[in-house]
């Protein structure tokens, strides 16, 4: 363990600890919105369960960020030092503002502008970045589209049921879809850092393959949890109340609709974004009411912010890739 090393591993778990700022807090967003749990309780089963989802539900997200999106063997631990500084300097900004931001785009971003000025356009390999564009499209039209039909579901089934037996129903039902979305967002977020740190050790000469030790998986959970319980509320509250106000039956539309969508791009270690997917399926439950259900003001704000994030972190990476190469 070098003294080089030991500063790799630091920034990956500040990366994680923004991840937890941001990532994390928006799979509890909905049920604090609806206040059908304390922001202190919801914390609590986020990083129970995330730690539930990474242990439970395997490795293969992690292997896609460790080793398929740039090629360990054409890369340095200041590649990833890079990498994570990148995340760290755009998601505290984007924090400071109440943006939600997506980890897992800031991260292969990050990664592929660091790996291109290491070691140029070879350094990057498709297989990885296939999962990410098919991850981009579950998050962005399944997030949206399964919520919306979960809800019309909803509509029809309890169309003859009064209205507050139906609210305490949801209630209930939503402290399940809540502790749902926190499992599937460790069974995916919850890797994506894992699989930086194993790689970072993998370069740094203390493994000699590619694994992600337990230690490793309850280390990086637990700095997550943590940046969640320190900060999450500013996105909490942004993801649970601007985009379109909330009940705890949307609440359980749209965790469960993102739910569904994480869990199955995990089984397959497809990476994707858990601020997309919850983002847009409170988007799809919002437009089953009417479209000016959803305010839409706030909705371009979030979506200009994805759609900047990608360009911007690859440029970030590269930059303060050339920059280490050039300090050491």
């Amino acid at each position: 363990m070098t003294v080089g090393l030991l500063l790799v591993l630091l920034l990956v778990l500040g990366a994680e600890f923004a991840n937890g700022l941001t990532d994390a807090a928006n799979a509890i967003a909905t049920v604090v919105g609806t206040r059908v749990l304390t922001p202190a309780k919801a914390v609590i089963m986020a990083a129970v369960l995330n730690m539930v989802g990474v242990i439970v539900t395997g490795t293969a997200v992690a292997a896609t960020i460790g080793t398929d999106i740039v090629r360990p063997e054409a890369i340095t631990l200041q590649t990833v030092a890079a990498a994570m500084l990148t995340i760290v300097v755009w998601t505290f900004a984007a924090w400071l503002f109440g943006i939600p931001t997506s980890e897992t785009h800031e991260l292969v971003a990050g990664l592929a502008g660091a790996g291109l000025a290491t070691a140029g356009p070879a350094a990057l390999l498709w297989e990885g970045w296939r999962k990410v564009l098919i991850g981009l499209g579950v998050s962005t039209l399944v997030g949206f589209g399964l919520a919306f039909l979960i809800m019309v579901a909803i509509y029809w089934i309890f169309r003859k049921v009064r209205r507050y037996r139906a609210s305490r129903l949801f209630g209930r039902l939503q402290i399940l879809s809540a502790a749902f979305m926190a499992f599937s967002h460790g069974s995916n977020d919850g890797q994506k850092f894992m699989g930086v740190f194993a790689l970072a050790l993998l370069l740094g000469g203390v493994h000699d393959t590619f694994y992600v030790p337990l230690w490793v998986m309850l280390l990086c959970g637990s700095t997550m949890a943590l940046g969640t319980a320190t900060g999450g509320w500013r996105i909490i509250r942004t993801m649970g109340s601007k985009i379109s106000r909330l009940e705890p039956v949307h609440g359980f539309a749209a965790e469960t609709a993102a739910s569904v969508a994480i869990l199955v791009s995990s089984r397959f270690g497809i990476p994707l974004s858990t601020t997309h997917t919850i983002g847009t399926a409170i988007m799809g439950v919002g437009a089953t009411r009417r479209l000016s259900a959803v305010n839409w003001n706030v909705s371009r704000q979030i979506v200009a912010t994805w759609v900047v994030t990608f360009p911007a972190c690859l440029l970030l990476g590269y930059l303060f890739s050339l920059l280490f190469g050039l300090v050491f």
